[in-house]
């Protein structure tokens, strides 16, 4: 990366090429401004130059658009839409409440799994780290780049072929679930175990996470012990069987190592088949 300072001239630059590696002659780059008359373009930015640029590629390169300002924005694992909607805004790339009224169109995207009529993008927003641009931040851009990480990383670790009988969005589900519930990596292989089996079994999952999902502040108890009494909440598994209408956040696809949930692994762990049965799920931070 090689930066034009505002208020600079080509003939100025010399020294800062050849610092960068950029040319092996100062006095090369005066005469070839000389001889080329060139030079009066030159843009002030950031630029992506290369020592194999020869100087009409260089000057060609510095007088055309300069790279965007960018900068880092992390999306937590485990975080909902709507807390990522708050950090965008807290960061100062959209307006309160853009990024939950973007996603809340799921058939606006495309995600490139088998996944369909989707009523919420929630559990495919890849969490990660992602540079973005300092001005100008396009929600739906930055949507379809979340989606399209998810994907890539998915089917980096074998896809659907790794899910055995398990259907992918109740993978996610799970995953997220135990994002949330359980922040001990190493007891989430246990927790996911008890899962799978007390749905299978038809039991209530008794995940109290669930409960909070609908909740604008996670951490809100009042609000918490609230929707634990109300039986006609979908997302109350202590007192509904069965998953839960939606992921409750968004988990990370990760390769698993060795056996079939073991716990040294990061994000979303897939199912194996294990006597005919998928394994259980580990997931962790």
């Amino acid at each position: 990366m090689f930066e034009v300072p505002a208020g600079s001239n080509a003939r100025a630059l010399g020294s800062k090429l050849t610092e960068a590696g950029l040319i092996g002659d100062e006095n090369a780059w005066r005469y070839y401004l000389k001889s080329r008359d060139a030079g009066a373009c030159l843009k002030a930015g950031r630029f992506e130059l290369s020592p194999s640029m020869n100087m009409p590629l260089l000057m060609e390169t510095m007088c055309g658009a300069p790279m965007a300002d960018e900068e880092p924005f992390t999306v937590v694992e485990g975080w909902r839409i709507r807390d990522i909607d708050g950090a965008l805004a807290r960061a100062g790339h959209i307006e309160a409440g853009a990024y939950e009224a973007a996603v809340s169109s799921p058939q606006d995207f495309q995600l490139g799994l088998p996944v369909t009529e989707l009523s919420t993008l929630e559990g495919f927003l890849m969490p990660e780290t992602y540079m973005v641009p300092s001005e100008g931040f396009a929600v739906d851009a930055f949507v379809q780049r979340q989606l399209d990480t998810f994907t890539e990383r998915f089917q980096g670790i074998g896809g659907v072929d790794k899910l055995g009988e398990r259907a992918l969005y109740e993978v996610v589900i799970v995953a997220s679930m135990l994002e949330r519930e359980e922040p001990r990596p190493s007891n989430r292989p246990i927790v996911a175990g008890i899962i799978w089996k007390r749905l299978d079994s038809g039991w209530q999952l008794g995940i109290d996470a669930t409960s909070r999902y609908t909740i604008e502040n996670w951490n809100d108890r009042k609000a918490f012990l609230k929707q634990l009494r109300d039986p006609d909440d979908p997302y109350n598994t202590r007192e509904r069987k069965g998953l839960p209408p939606t992921p409750i956040g968004n988990p990370q696809p990760a390769q698993p190592r060795g056996r079939a949930g073991a716990s040294g692994d990061r994000g979303l762990v897939l199912p194996a088949r294990r006597r005919g049965k998928p394994a259980p799920l580990a997931e962790r931070r």
